[in-house]
């Protein structure tokens, strides 16, 4: 019989390493087929989770916009061939405006601007370039303020960023219903209301223009003939737009001479003639929609201007003029008081000095800087200025400047003894009474 072959059991470490080999690499191949890739299909990552994954440390310049010269038809035709965004599409936040009131009525007239004359009179859209021009306020790629960013480029004679600022389109005067209905939605836009359909879009344009950007953007949303477009990666996610804005909004003089809050010392001319010009009818002032101005709005900001006093008659209105307004444009804001008014009057004084009840004081009186009044029944209008404060070049435009009356000397008889005189501003003469002389008496005689 033959001996029995020697043992070959493996060693026990060698166990380790088959077990390795043979289930561990499986695995791990698996394990790195199978994660998760931004973008891959089927494995999108949110925008907040893509915007932890990459944040990325310089925004995207902002160039001067440029249009492919292309048909409509072929325009259209491509704008339709560019899909929409797979990725979420999350509402922005509420917005909520938190200068002073005289910074809000300029963000309100700039924003209502843009809308009215982007969108045209259509509320749906209006709302929609709204909220692009908010989450431009909130990006770091864009100017601070509502104003800065509507107004961006304006300087250009093409290529601002948005186009009404620099084609002329500002020479239009809007209709004042379309006018009032814009500032309104800017008015809730600035105060939180969130137009959801465009999201976090800073950029759209018309579905017959291609500008060079769109096919380097996220098309997210159709509104009307309008294509919304965010930027792609981090910056178009929503940890994006929590950039810190300026309160303090800038005049801009293109539309003084619709807001009377942009009425300011900013040295350019107004596009188109003013609302309010010396030689305008009252009576056609008085033709125009009538603004309701109530007690509720003392101490509030009203065409761009503080109410501080309404008259007993609701035809009178004192107002504290704002910092910075230049004496030029104080009349424009007969259009927000005296419109559809008969008669009315405007006095109007600077920081400090205003008046907060009636009646005046002579120092009051005295420290008016503006007045304007009309009158449709006698044709009376007139808009003067404390030529104290502000020079001008036209005396008519001055205001009167008030003397006392000296008293009148009392008499060495005393005559004037028991009678209330008025010291000021008038003098009251006392005239002797002249005495009647009896009728003639009738002739005596008989027929």
């Amino acid at each position: 019989m033959t001996d029995a072959p020697s043992s070959t059991r493996p060693h026990p470490l060698l166990w380790l390493v088959w077990a390795l080999l043979f289930v561990g690499l499986p695995m791990a191949v698996a394990g790195w087929e199978t994660r998760a890739r931004p973008g891959a299909e089927g494995t999108a990552l949110s925008p907040a989770a893509a915007a932890r994954k990459h944040k990325a440390v310089t925004p995207p310049p902002v160039e001067p916009v440029k249009l492919y010269a292309l048909p409509q038809d072929q325009a259209r035709a491509l704008n339709a061939a560019i899909p929409f965004s797979r990725l979420s599409n999350p509402p922005a936040r509420p917005f909520v405006f938190a200068g002073d009131e005289t910074d809000l009525a300029r963000a309100t007239d700039c924003l209502a601007a843009a809308q009215l004359f982007e969108a045209g009179d259509d509320a749906v859209g209006e709302e929609a370039v709204a909220q692009v021009v908010l989450n431009r306020v909130r990006h770091p790629a864009f100017p601070k303020t509502v104003c800065g960013v509507v107004f961006q480029g304006q300087e250009r004679t093409t290529g601002c960023q948005f186009t009404f600022t620099c084609d002329g389109a500002l020479a239009r005067t809007p209709g004042e219903t379309a006018w009032a209905r814009a500032r309104e939605i800017a008015r809730r836009a600035l105060a939180g209301k969130v137009y959801a359909p465009v999201g976090y879009a800073t950029h759209y344009h018309t579905n017959w223009v291609v500008p060079y950007w769109s096919g380097s953007l996220d098309k997210i949303a159709s509104v009307g003939t309008h294509l919304f477009f965010r930027w792609r990666g981090w910056w178009g996610t929503p940890p994006a737009f929590r950039f810190v804005r300026d309160p303090r909004e800038p005049l801009i003089g293109k539309i003084a001479r619709l807001s009377a809050a942009h009425q300011g010392s900013t040295g350019v001319p107004l596009d188109g003639p003013p609302l309010l010009v010396p030689g305008t009818g009252a009576a056609a002032l008085a033709a125009r929609p009538k603004q309701a101005i109530g007690a509720d709005m003392l101490g509030k900001t009203v065409g761009g201007v503080r109410l501080a006093v309404l008259g007993p008659d609701g035809k009178s209105f004192l107002v504290e003029l704002p910092r910075g307004g230049t004496p030029d444009g104080w009349p424009a804001m007969a259009q927000t008081f005296c419109a559809g008014r008969q008669a009315c009057r405007i006095m109007a004084w600077r920081p400090g000095s205003t008046p907060s009840r009636l009646p005046l004081s002579d120092a009051e009186l005295d420290a008016m800087s503006f007045a304007y009044i009309h009158n449709v029944d006698s044709g009376l209008q007139r808009a003067l200025w404390n030529c104290d404060q502000t020079p001008r070049q036209a005396q008519s435009q001055c205001m009167r400047r008030r003397v006392a009356a000296a008293p009148p000397a009392p008499s060495a008889g005393g005559a004037l003894d028991g009678v209330r005189r008025k010291d000021r501003f008038e003098t009251v003469k006392i005239m002797p009474v002249t005495p009647v002389s009896p009728p003639p008496a009738a002739p005596s005689g008989g027929e």
